[in-house]
Order: C-alpha cells, then structure tokens, then sequence
C-alpha cells in the first residue's frame, strides 16, 4: 500500500474536509481542529474569515467534551494556523 503524501504547514500535515482543518498528525498526543465558521469574497475568490480552533487530545478513550482541551475564534485562516502551530508546539513540548 502506498504512503499518502498531506500538504504540511512548518513540517505538519494539514488535512481538510469541507470546512474543517486538522493541523498536525494523528499518531501525536495532541491534534488542532480549525473550523471555518464564515467566508468573505475577496474578488473571485472566497476566504475564510472567521475560524475557530480548537486543540485536542487524539486518545480515543477520553470522551468527545474532554478531548478539548483549549478553543478560540480567530479572524482570518492565516492568523488562526498561527495560532495553531504555537498551540500545538506547546503542548506537543508538555509548555501549555
């Protein structure tokens, strides 16, 4: 079987469907989820305007409301990886 290549984001993969990211790998401790909550046309294009993030535990065994363990809402997508790298890098290096 071969290996599927995701686009990455300063090293980690970031995934979508519709309109959810997950930004990072499943195979950590922690993964963050960005949720584009509304769009604006900017020209021909349509951009994400705002977005909520949310950092969470990957253990299966936690249930789904204790999986979060930090949310906010951020305006733009490139403000809210942001947001998610530093999230995601602190919690990865136990700094949260």
């Amino acid at each position: 079987m071969s290996e599927i290549n995701f686009p990455t984001y300063k090293g980690r993969p970031l995934v979508r469907k519709g309109s959810e990211l997950f930004y990072g790998s499943m195979a950590d401790q922690f993964v963050v989820m960005l949720q584009i909550k509304s769009t604006k046309q900017m020209g021909e294009l349509k951009v994400a305007d705002k977005v909520a993030i949310k950092l969470m535990c990957t253990d299966p065994a936690l249930p789904p409301n204790k999986q979060i363990i930090k949310s906010s809402e951020k305006n733009g997508l490139f403000t809210a990886i942001d947001f998610a790298d530093v999230w995601l890098t602190r919690a990865l290096n136990n700094k949260f």
